[in-house]
């Protein structure tokens, strides 16, 4: 049994490195199906499951202490990427359909709260999800740690991501073929040759860790500051928000051209995954069966109106489906949906998904504590 804070940090450090060493040497398309976050979780999990991990005070403070600094880090150097005028030059249709996106993933995660009556402690999971499905896993973990969801619920949450997501992605390049059928349905036309002009925020210049691990910290220490000064909901909730604001704001400057800030940021966040998967403890998965089928729910309601929405508008399937994978799916998989399209639109599903890392932190905060409304 481990119970030493140092012992416990270095366990789940090498847990992160031999995971991610592996995907990067051997790139196998089991990653494909079953993401390294999820392998890390899962492990980390199994861990604490076996009692590996002693829950003394020192673990717990180390725990604590190191998930504070490094969440609105993390947070920090993702929100870099984002770059608000290339975005805005996506054009109207495209713009329509992201917007789509978002409002119906929201709208969709609301509607089966009350269907299925959740829990406050389930509310909260899915208000965690909609935080991934708005952005990423970092805003995941971002909004969840805002509305305090238990690690137990976090690992259900985790797995539905993991789950929904992997069959959405199927059935999206399942779609790729009948495009021509859908819009003629949706009478839209194809305009999207001048989109291959339309560029992404990438890195330049050599990679300096050192810089943004530096960067990254101060931005954590800057949010905590401030939250002690103005309260907002509550301090996990005010340390995200100004930490978004701060990333934000960096993104204009040239701080956004400082290559590396995704690989730290990656770190960061599978630090955060084992360590949130360390503390959880479960004993038996009876109540998943229902948070997946209210994932499904989830995607049809959204599938529904994005389908509905490209009628109104008359968006082609290549908008409206890009823009639902750089949500639900993110930055991994976005761009190969776009190439499977076109090569040339690889930088619309970079962009679209980007911008998630924004949205998804707001979105979710606000979806989660509609869910809670009714168990405050």
């Amino acid at each position: 049994m481990i119970d030493s804070p140092l012992m416990y940090l270095f366990t789940l450090a090498l847990l992160v490195a031999v995971l991610s060493l592996i995907q990067i040497k051997t790139e196998h398309k089991f990653f494909d199906y079953i993401p390294v976050v999820v392998l890390i979780y899962a492990l980390s999990m199994l861990l604490a499951s076996l009692g590996v991990f002693e829950q003394n005070k020192e673990i717990t403070h180390i725990y604590t202490l190191t998930k504070t600094n490094l969440l609105p880090a993390m947070l920090f150097l993702m929100l870099l990427e984002v770059d608000l005028k290339h975005f805005l030059k996506l054009g109207k249709s495209l713009l329509i359909a992201y917007s789509l996106a978002v409002f119906s993933i929201a709208f969709a995660f609301i509607v089966v709260a009350y269907m299925f009556d959740f829990n406050k402690e389930t509310a909260a999971a899915f208000g965690a999800l909609a935080g991934s499905w708005m952005g990423g896993t970092a805003n995941m973990i971002a909004v969840g740690s805002a509305l305090h969801v238990s690690e137990d619920a976090f690992a259900y949450a985790l797995v539905v991501d993991s789950v929904n997501y992997t069959l959405w992605v199927m059935f999206l390049l399942f779609l790729v073929p009948f495009a021509k059928i859908l819009n003629r349905f949706t009478k839209s036309e194809e305009k999207l040759a001048y989109l291959d002009k339309i560029g992404c925020a990438c890195s330049m210049g050599a990679k300096r860790y050192w810089l943004l691990i530096i960067l990254a910290l101060g931005a954590s220490l800057l949010s905590q500051l401030f939250a002690t000064k103005v309260v907002l909901v509550n301090t996990t909730t005010s340390i995200v928000l100004f930490a978004t604001i701060l990333g934000v704001i960096a993104s204009f400057t040239k701080l956004r051209f400082l290559n590396g800030s995704n690989e730290v940021a990656t770190t960061m966040l599978y630090i955060l995954i084992a360590l949130i998967g360390s503390r959880a403890v479960i004993e038996n998965f009876s109540g998943l069966g229902m948070y997946v089928v209210a994932g499904f729910v989830i995607l049809l309601i959204h599938a529904l109106f994005m389908l509905l929405g490209a009628k109104i508008f008359q968006l082609d399937l290549f908008s409206i489906s890009v823009a639902s994978l750089a949500n639900i799916g993110g930055v991994a998989s976005a761009p190969i949906l776009a190439a499977t399209y076109n090569k040339a639109l690889v930088s619309i599903g970079v962009l679209m998904a980007i911008m998630g890392y924004l949205i998804g932190t707001f979105g979710g905060l606000i979806v989660g504590n509609i869910l809670l409304l009714n168990h405050l």
